[in-house]
């Protein structure tokens, strides 16, 4: 069945894909573009990207330019002087969408990357005539990081759900778990934390099972959602929810009770330490060759995790807990490697 329904896919409709994306691309970003660029931007070869030029002539009367660099072609279409967008960008403020879209690039599976790819080359239509979109100077190291590409269906179905306020069905599987567990949520925030998407939601009642409220919100892990589906149950969005005082109160991204974390600090790790921004109302003191870094933390295992990786530039003064956690853990590495 699914070869014949390839056989029957109309070879035009790509073409003409490629043609309203080409069109696109020229008209909004006012940008010049090599043959050889719009060939791998749009997975075709430069012959192609010729026809498809002609046709946006002859159909649309676009007046595309074109020179010559070295052996290269590049072609635009120009913007004329006098016809300006209503809504004027600012350089600087055409730079800022070309930043954001460059460091949030590998965070975005292909499709909602290329949404926010059309909107930063529709961006370049509302700058002043006369200045250049310019090329772009951002760029994201993307080793260590996650694929969100196979979780986009994931992702849109969930934005879905806050936009249209209905209760999803999930399947989720724990990082530690054997088996997938299946619950209803509300979803309602989606945020970035380290190189990873996370959804910060409220268990909903599961028809069938009895309903117990939870200690804390489910924070679940955008990868780790083996299905979702909307339900036609509807949810009020909490009026006291306020996800800033939720989940930037403190060091760490898991919700638990609030503590304060102390931490000695030398070499290298105070000088990384002293240049960021831990918590509300922290301290960081300084004497002699030690800095102490106090502030307020929702997470031990995330402490545990922060002391360990400033390795023998660290020593966990407080909790307690923590402290006892990094010597096992400390303990564990050592007997793994004798």
């Amino acid at each position: 069945m699914v070869a014949m329904m390839q056989a029957k896919k109309n070879p035009d409709s790509s073409y003409g894909e490629k043609l309203i994306s080409l069109f696109a691309k020229l008209l909004f970003s006012g940008e010049r573009y090599s043959l050889t660029e719009l060939a791998t931007m749009l997975d075709c070869s430069k012959q192609t990207i010729l026809r498809l030029i002609d046709d946006i002539t002859l159909a649309y009367g676009a007046p595309i330019c074109d020179e010559m660099r070295g052996n290269r072609k590049y072609v635009w279409i120009e913007r004329r002087h006098g016809a300006e967008p209503a809504a004027l960008l600012s350089e600087a403020e055409h730079q800022t969408l070309q930043m954001c879209r460059a460091f949030t690039q590998h965070l975005l599976g292909e499709k909602t990357y290329k949404d926010m790819e059309r909107a930063v080359e529709k961006s370049g239509a509302h700058l002043p005539a006369g200045v250049e979109a310019g090329e772009p100077v951002f760029g994201v190291v993307r080793t260590g990081v996650i694929d969100y590409s196979q979780y986009e269906d994931v992702l849109r179905t969930l934005i879905d759900g806050m936009d249209r306020r209905r209760v999803c069905a999930v399947g989720y599987r724990n990082l530690t778990a054997d088996a997938t567990k299946h619950f209803h949520i509300k979803p309602l925030k989606i945020f970035a934390h380290r190189e990873s998407i996370y959804v910060h939601a409220r268990r909903a009642k599961t028809p069938g099972k009895p309903y117990k409220t939870p200690k804390f919100d489910p924070l679940l892990a955008l990868q780790r959602f083996t299905s979702v589906e909307l339900t036609d149950v509807l949810f009020r969005r909490p009026t006291n929810y306020d996800f800033e005082k939720v989940m930037n109160r403190g060091f760490g991204v898991w919700t638990q009770k609030k503590f304060r974390a102390v931490l000695d600090l030398t070499g290298w790790a105070a000088s990384f330490a002293r240049e960021r921004q831990w918590s509300p109302g922290q301290i960081i003191e300084t004497k002699g060759a030690v800095t102490r870094l106090s502030f307020w933390a929702t997470s031990e295992p995330e402490v545990v995790a922060l002391a360990m990786s400033f390795g023998s530039c660290a020593e966990v003064i407080g909790p307690v807990a923590v402290r006892e956690s990094v010597l096992q853990m400390l303990e564990d590495s050592l007997n793994h490697y004798r």
